[in-house]
């Protein structure tokens, strides 16, 4: 099993990160603006970039308050279902550090592709959340679910 990880300090308070990636409103406040679902254990997230269709959608089975949301990839890109997203957070001097992984089977183009975006978003996460300035999709003229396949 390969991941993609990354590490984020963001100052704001734990809880208010635990909502950014846990519930549908917090989402779309930093990865796409039109994500539909419900929070919460067993909730669903549906992310849209547009299309007659979710890109993807995440079952939430692991919450954790405050310090671990887990999503796991219903639908979507082939390399992502069955795969989980997660979210460790702990406080530390007034600061939430924020470890996120996505699993994959193995390395591809896709998952460079996707490292790149998840590092773009997790920056627009902690830019909502510190200054409520995010940039989720589409005011970031990026689509992070589809890529050139080579």
């Amino acid at each position: 099993m390969e991941s993609i990880r990354h590490q984020m300090e963001i100052t704001a308070p734990i809880d208010t990160v635990f909502k950014a990636v846990a519930t549908p409103e917090g989402v779309a406040s930093w990865w796409s603006r039109d994500v539909r679902g419900t929070g919460g254990q067993g909730g669903k997230l549906e992310i849209w970039f547009g299309g007659d269709a979710p890109s993807a959608t995440m079952e939430l089975v692991d919450i954790t308050r405050p310090e671990r949301v887990q999503w796991n990839v219903i639908q979507g890109p082939d390399e992502w279902v069955g795969h989980p997203i997660r979210f460790e957070l702990r406080e530390v001097d007034g600061k939430v550090i924020v470890n996120f992984a996505h699993e994959w089977d193995e390395p591809c183009d896709f998952m460079h592709h996707c490292s790149t975006s998840w590092g773009f978003y997790l920056f627009s996460l902690k830019a909502q959340l510190e200054s409520g300035k995010g940039v989720p999709w589409p005011d970031s003229n990026t689509k992070p679910l589809e890529v050139t396949r080579l």
